[in-house]
């Protein structure tokens, strides 16, 4: 995309404005740049949320669609179209996809051609309703860019073969996506296993280092409650000692 600072500006190339203000004096040149980086700034406002995904991502892949109608009890399965999203415009029967059977495994051909087709590729699919958000809110259009820059680059392996996909709700959060790599796919429902998982065990060692914090209590009390008897008797016997030692003497 071209925001005007190395090509045109208002339909003028920048160096043509840059030599016409240099004529005018140096004391102009200040008066260039900031007419420059002014129209910069009109422009990048400007700029629709699609044609700046389109200008990060060259050849994404992207479709307004009712991405409400997607089930996430289907969206983990092996067999899910998932690769009908990488095309323009994308098969609405993605969206209301159902299984007709048993899940096939990951390495069945039909499902091991359709992670290949989204090989090396990125598809990016919101609601109607965050398109029209997005167009009167320029903030949410940057955190629904910011969102995918972050997934694909928490995703990402250097000098893999990899597809990502993306599909936003209506308030610009990803609810369903996956990435795929040479042979296998992992989508947001393994993500979601998988991050249950971690909190499982993040459950499990709190528990754990809990009760561990509540046995040293314990035992520093056990421990300062026998120093305490200690005491008692270590008194008690000098008391005793010391009335003997008094009676004796009388």
């Amino acid at each position: 995309m071209n925001f005007g600072i190395t090509g045109m500006v208002g339909g003028v190339y920048a160096s043509d404005l840059y030599k016409k203000i240099r004529s005018a004096g140096a004391a102009d040149k200040t008066g260039f740049l900031d007419a420059i980086a002014a129209k910069a700034a009109e422009q990048t406002e400007n700029v629709s949320f699609e044609e700046m995904l389109r200008s990060k991502y060259r050849g994404v892949y992207f479709n307004v669609m009712d991405t409400s109608r997607i089930s996430d009890d289907w969206w983990g399965r092996n067999d899910y179209p998932r690769d009908k999203f990488f095309s323009e415009p994308a098969d609405e029967s993605a969206l209301d996809w159902q299984p007709d059977g048993a899940e096939p495994p990951m390495s069945n051909p039909e499902i091991q051609k359709k992670i290949s087709a989204t090989l090396g590729k990125t598809a990016v699919v919101i609601p109607p309703e965050l398109e029209e958000k997005m167009k009167n809110d320029p903030e949410l259009a940057k955190q629904v860019m910011n969102r995918i820059d972050s997934f694909i680059a928490r995703h990402y392996s250097a000098g893999a073969n990899q597809g990502f996909l993306m599909i936003f709700d209506e308030n610009g959060e990803i609810s369903q996506s996956c990435v795929t790599g040479e042979g296998f796919s992992v989508s947001s429902s393994e993500f979601a296993d998988a991050r249950k998982a971690r909190e499982k065990k993040q459950a499990e060692y709190d528990r754990i280092a809990e009760e561990n914090a509540l046995k040293r209590r314990l035992l520093e009390q056990i421990i300062e409650h026998r120093h305490l008897q200690s005491d008692i008797i270590y008194d008690l016997i000098s008391n005793t000692a010391v009335s003997s030692a008094k009676e004796e003497l009388i």
